[in-house]
């Protein structure tokens, strides 16, 4: 009987989506860009990498074809034909350029409503609202107040933050309240508690996520986040593939920050991982569990997280290359009936400018044992990615995309 393993590469975006000029990202490019930058010797970083960028296993399974049918250009060192599989690209039709509405629509629910999000002042957050969570929270204030990358504030108010008590609370231009502290001093379950309570406050808001960002270190220079992040997430305003595949009585394991994605919707066996390694064990774990007609959904967050955000284009193809030494692996594992699904949820282009997401398409590389290679085209909706897994596992058509399979 049938699996299905649905990877996605978090930011792994393919450039060309027709409506980048709604949010400045006309040209972006985040594969392409970095094969285009390891090529001209831009993506070099003595001890990690360096020359062109090298991804046999996904080029086989068409990545550089996948990207010449997005942006209609080939990127140096890659193939423009796959050799094995299908490949395609899929076209985002829900609002914004984020992690739910990406990861929403693959699991066929389009996002049929706006997000809200904070303006890009300082302060940021509306005052009524924070002084409702320092009560409720029981808080001697907040640091922050911005707009701000992680790791960054961490490094300027960490320290602060271990004295004062007060919990570091910023965004991002993404529908997000991200609220770091440290995991002794401030203690986990503490912050996960006071996590809860700004996803209360902020869901009427129509934030997407609150998210916990703990970290470890004493100092600004030994700061680091760990991978007990937690997101509080709204839930899909309808069920997606997890739930179907749940409901027919199948296994659904969420692997990574899937779970919090979903709100926990649909699944039945969570596994949490930090870094490209633990995650990819984790799923080659899964997939030795895993009964008939289960669905494995995995998300590479570091892809997104460590470099996209940070514009650290030798870290980005350094990961995507490690990535891709991995993949035999993966493929050795598969059943004869076994789906193998590589996807993305949203662009974030390293070599672009600011440090948020970029409005791209995604790749669609689809490989089977017993499955003709071929291509799917321009696929009009990422849920058409949900409904191709709903049909190799036997269930009933949704409501939203059509079976490339």
């Amino acid at each position: 009987m049938p699996r299905a393993i649905l990877c996605i590469l978090d930011s792994v975006g393919i450039g060309g989506a027709p409506d980048a000029s709604k949010y400045g990202d006309i040209g972006s490019n985040t594969f392409g860009h970095i094969a285009e930058w390891a090529a001209a010797g831009d993506a070099n970083r003595e001890g990690l990498r360096d020359g062109p960028l090298k991804v046999p296993n996904m080029d086989a399974l068409g990545i550089g074809a996948a990207i010449r049918l997005s942006t209609g250009k080939l990127p140096p060192g890659l193939s423009a034909s796959a050799r094995g599989g299908r490949f395609g690209v899929g076209r985002e039709v829900s609002n914004g350029k984020d992690t739910p509405s990406g990861h929403w629509e693959i699991a066929g629910v389009p996002v049929p409503f706006d997000w809200g999000y904070f303006p890009q002042t300082e302060p940021t957050f509306p005052p009524e609202l924070i002084a409702e969570f320092i009560a409720r929270a029981r808080l001697p204030g907040i640091l922050g107040d911005k707009h701000a990358s992680g790791t960054t504030i961490i490094a300027e108010l960490g320290e602060e933050s271990i004295r004062s008590g007060k919990p570091i609370c910023y965004t991002s231009i993404d529908s997000v309240f991200q609220i770091a502290a440290h995991e002794t001093h401030f203690g986990l379950d503490r912050l996960y508690e006071i996590c809860q309570i700004a996803f209360e406050l902020t869901a009427p808001l129509m934030i997407g996520r609150v998210i916990a960002r703990p970290f470890v270190g004493e100092d600004a220079t030994s700061f680091k986040r760990t991978g007990n992040r937690r997101d509080f997430a709204i839930a899909p305003p309808e069920p997606t593939l997890l739930d179907r595949n749940q409901q027919a009585g199948n296994q659904v394991y969420a692997i990574g920050k899937i779970s919090d994605i979903y709100a926990g919707h649909g699944v039945t066996h969570k596994m949490k991982g930090t870094g490209l390694a633990q995650l990819f064990d984790k799923t080659l774990d899964a997939m030795e569990m895993a009964d008939d007609n289960a669905f494995i959904m995995t998300n590479f967050v570091d892809f997104d997280s460590e470099y996209g955000h940070r514009r650290d284009v030798p870290g980005y193809a350094a990961a995507l290359e490690y990535f891709d030494s991995r993949l035999p692996e993966l493929i050795s594992k598969l059943r004869h009936d076994d789906l193998l699904v590589l996807t993305a949820d949203h662009g974030n282009d390293p070599t672009w400018q600011g440090t948020d997401h970029t409005r791209e398409q995604v790749p669609i590389l689809v490989f089977s044992p017993s499955l003709s290679q071929g291509e799917i085209g321009i696929r009009p909706t990422f849920a058409d990615i949900g409904e191709s897994i709903a049909h190799w596992l036997g269930l009933a058509p949704g409501r939203h995309g059509k079976s490339f399979l």
